[in-house]
């Protein structure tokens, strides 16, 4: 399993599964990253906490956490 946290600066991968529970999951969802959705990783600050991306069109800032319960393979 591949997760958004792994992905490297400058790749794009698409979204296979959100792990996690209730609101948490929700949350995510509610930002945009759903199933099948294309995700580019922008930027990744220099502690890894938090990690710019590109999702639907516009940037997003998503911690760590979060990242971690996104599962991820090459688009």
């Amino acid at each position: 399993m591949r997760t958004l946290r792994e992905t490297k600066t400058g790749e794009t991968v698409k979204v296979v599964k959100l792990h996690g529970e209730g609101a948490v999951k929700r949350r995510i969802m509610d930002m945009g990253i759903t199933r099948n959705t294309e995700v580019y990783v922008r930027k990744v600050a220099p502690l890894g906490d938090p990690v710019e991306i590109t999702v639907r069109g516009y940037e997003l800032s998503l911690r760590k956490a979060d990242c971690e319960m996104i599962e991820v393979t090459d688009a």
